[in-house]
């Protein structure tokens, strides 16, 4: 594999982790990776703390949206070279089948949309959640992926989402 990457980014709703995700790999993988997000079930809107701390780290944010993971898995959607599930329910779901059988990792990281809290507990669980990605996201995009066949590739996305 060489060229331009397009990474899907799986969630349940598509609100928080997975689209911090996509923002983060389209800021950092420049212009080697293309990042998308969806939902399993997508909310339809987009948690303002992720904005927040997107916005709060520089990160761009114009064009994010929830939704559903059906919008690329239909003909003429971008093919995905790699699809990583973000959250523990939506790594359990069946998914669908992806056009040219993309490789697959589980990065999970927990779900700050769920925490229940002052501001300031919501502010540092988007936060923690931010970090997280964005250390997998540097290993990601520091990769020699032009150079490695797909079994290390895979093993390296893998290992990305268990170790760091």
């Amino acid at each position: 594999m060489q060229g331009r990457y397009n990474v899907l980014f799986l969630c349940t709703g598509n609100s928080a982790r997975s689209i911090m995700a996509e923002a983060i790999l389209n800021h950092k993988g420049k212009p080697n990776f293309a990042a998308f997000s969806a939902g399993s079930h997508a909310t339809g809107r987009v948690r303002v703390e992720a904005i927040q701390q997107l916005k709060g780290a520089g990160v761009p944010t114009a064009g994010l949206r929830s939704k559903n993971w059906d919008e690329f898995a239909i003909a003429g959607a971008p093919q995905m070279d790699f699809v990583i599930t973000v959250c523990d329910s939506a790594a359990k779901e069946v998914c669908p089948i992806w056009p040219g059988h993309p490789m697959t990792a589980h990065w999970g990281v927990a779900d700050p949309a769920s925490v229940v809290g002052t501001p300031e507990e919501t502010a540092r669980a988007f936060r923690d959640a931010y970090v997280t990605l964005g250390r997998r996201i540097s290993l990601l995009v520091s990769l020699p992926l032009g150079s490695m066949d797909s079994v290390a590739m895979q093993k390296e996305i893998r290992r990305i989402g268990r170790e760091s």
